[in-house]
């Protein structure tokens, strides 16, 4: 099983070898292009998200400031809005449904490393899915750790540190994130 492999299936893996370093250097070199791009050089951009993202369905804007580990573990579906200063560490399949909404300074962080110091210490690490279902909205400053899957038609409040899954039709907040009240 190779590390790609491995990372993906959420085994520990060695992210220092040379296919893994290559594919994150390719992800470095198209998010800074992106960078470098005039905001009214829409077509452009969309050009580039698309060679970025592992798969994009519908529209899609990323605004200024974006970062990721690979982007082709990365799938957003129709609709998808992200604001300045998003970072998606895709290390595991890092998914976004339909008319999904990001507010700034928001990170999805499907990357972990194992708790004991000799393990971490020895360059190993892992990485967990990420799944934000349909027609959520995730407020400012909002952590999204791995594993983690967002309910269709949740609101996440601004600053929240989501550690574990919110369900379906809820407005969710705090640290450690948890639902306060169903949306009707």
């Amino acid at each position: 099983m190779t590390e790609y492999e491995k990372m993906t299936a959420g085994q520990l893996y060695n992210a220092e070898v040379p296919e893994l370093r290559d594919m994150r250097l390719r992800a470095a070199k198209l998010c800074h292009q992106l960078e470098q791009l005039s905001p009214d050089r829409e077509e452009e951009r969309s050009a580039l998200l698309r060679e970025l993202l592992g798969t994009v369905k519908g529209s899609c804007t990323i605004n200024p400031g974006f970062h990721c580990d690979y982007g082709s573990n990365i799938t957003v579906g129709h609709n998808f809005y992200a604001n300045y200063n998003c970072v998606i560490l895709d290390c595991a399949p890092v998914t976004f449904g339909d008319n999904v909404f990001i507010a700034p300074n928001c990170g999805f962080y499907s990357a972990g490393h194992p708790l004991d110091a000799p393990t971490r210490n020895s360059g190993l690490e892992f990485a967990k899915p990420i799944t934000v279902e349909d027609d959520v909205w995730i407020g400012g400053s909002v952590t999204v750790l791995p594993g983690v899957t967002i309910g269709k038609g949740s609101v996440i409040g601004a600053g929240s540190v989501v550690t574990h899954d919110i369900p379906a039709g809820v407005v969710a907040v705090g640290n450690p994130c948890r639902p306060i009240k169903k949306i009707v």
